[in-house]
């Protein structure tokens, strides 16, 4: 079965993601759209504004068809995991099209980048770059070593959305996958910039939520309904001082090994974190203290989700070994159960089947459970606070 093949967290859907689901099935023929979306906590290294059955739904009343989950340690995970665990699950599903927003549609020069990335020779040089200037970053030495092989291409990677092409590149290409890349032009202001019309980025438009003020006219009606229906049974924007003492309480109980153990914590920033921690008043404050020139904001925010909620080192490697069913439409419906006969790893659609898939898979879903449970804790609604949620809540499915 061909589909089209998402990777997205949708923190909120909007816009610029509706015209690029549509824009997908329109250069593909119409093609169905299969998503694989970050759970309660995202890839920048914080709790999602809604909650991830919201957000699927959302999405799927958008322009997707069905949305898996792309279970936590990924979630989490440097960008090159991130790609390599959400392509590798949707090369699991048999996806035939992987599509992607990026700032240019220049697939050649994305491309020679990838493979650039992908040769030893370039790593190996990427590696000497920073050993012998040791306040470059990562980001800044790949892109001095880029430069000298790929001259003005690589100007491409000073742009998020190209840098996460380059990386959903590499991983069809390391991993032997015969998926079609699309790259859709994105619309709009940049990713964590302002702008001007109705499509804004997620960043401006979580900003203006978190503020309390009013972002209907960057979402779709239906998009709005599915967002508007949580907050009023209590399943709303969760409250960020509440969340930031959960995630505090929870490092502070920590041991220094396990800092240690996390992953991407190399250079000090394990041992720098147990300091901060038990020193800071407030996350940010961990942050700064925890941070240097080497390294990017996002990844000691990524450290700090992955302390508190017991990921450690060696958790994405390879491919997330099931596929949990978070929302999906009537066409959606028909496909899952050809999806469930051709599919490499299992589907899952009911949270208690997990059980059944082996110590790894029951691992990891339990993960993304009691990650749920501490991000209920920022409800308003006491009720809606209660453990377990996530072991008790099947698809949300849109007739």
């Amino acid at each position: 079965m061909d589909f089209i093949g998402v990777v997205c967290e949708y923190n909120p859907f909007h816009n610029g993601h509706e015209y690029h689901l549509r824009e997908s099935a329109r250069q593909t023929g119409g093609l169905p759209v299969v998503c694989v979306m970050s759970g309660d906590f995202v890839q920048r290294g914080e709790a999602a504004l809604y909650a991830k059955h919201a957000r699927a739904e959302a999405a799927v009343r958008g322009g997707a068809d069905v949305v898996f989950e792309l279970p936590l340690p990924w979630a989490l995970a440097s960008a090159e995991s991130f790609a390599r665990g959400a392509v590798g699950l949707l090369g699991a599903l048999g996806a035939t099209t992987l599509s992607f927003g990026t700032e240019s549609e220049d697939m050649g020069i994305l491309d020679a980048l990838a493979r650039r990335l992908l040769e030893p020779e370039t790593v190996e040089a990427i590696r000497a770059k920073m050993a012998d200037e040791p306040e470059l970053s990562f980001a800044a030495a790949r892109q001095r070593v880029l430069e000298k092989l790929c001259g003005e291409g690589a100007r491409a990677l000073e742009t998020p959305n190209n840098i996460l092409a380059v990386e959903y590149l590499k991983a069809i290409s390391a991993l032997n996958l015969d998926i079609r890349p699309l790259a859709i032009r994105r619309l709009g202001s940049a990713h964590d910039g302002a702008g001007e019309g109705s499509t804004r980025s997620a960043s401006e438009i979580r900003s203006l939520l978190l503020r309390g003020e009013n972002a209907d006219r960057f979402m779709g009606a239906a998009t709005r309904a599915a967002l508007e229906r949580d907050t009023a049974q209590g399943r709303g924007i969760p409250s960020r001082a509440a969340l930031e003492t959960a995630i505090l309480s929870r490092l502070r109980m920590l041991r220094r090994e396990d800092f240690l153990a996390l992953p991407d914590a190399s250079g000090g920033l394990g041992e720098r974190l147990f300091r901060a921690v038990a020193e800071e008043p407030t996350l940010d404050a961990v942050f700064a203290a925890a941070k240097n020139k080497r390294l990017a904001m996002s990844r000691v925010r990524r450290a700090c989700c992955c302390a508190a909620l017991g990921i450690t080192d060696g958790m994405a490697a390879g491919i997330p070994p099931y596929a949990r069913l978070l929302a999906a439409n009537a066409r959606g419906r028909e496909m899952l159960a050809a999806l469930k006969e051709t599919s490499k790893i299992p589907i899952v659609t009911k949270p208690a089947s997990v059980r059944e898939l082996g110590e790894r898979s029951e691992t990891i879903f339990s993960l993304g459970a009691a990650a749920h449970d501490l991000y209920v804790l920022g409800y308003r609604a006491s009720e809606e606070r209660r453990g377990g949620a996530d072991w008790r809540s099947g698809p949300r499915i849109v007739e």
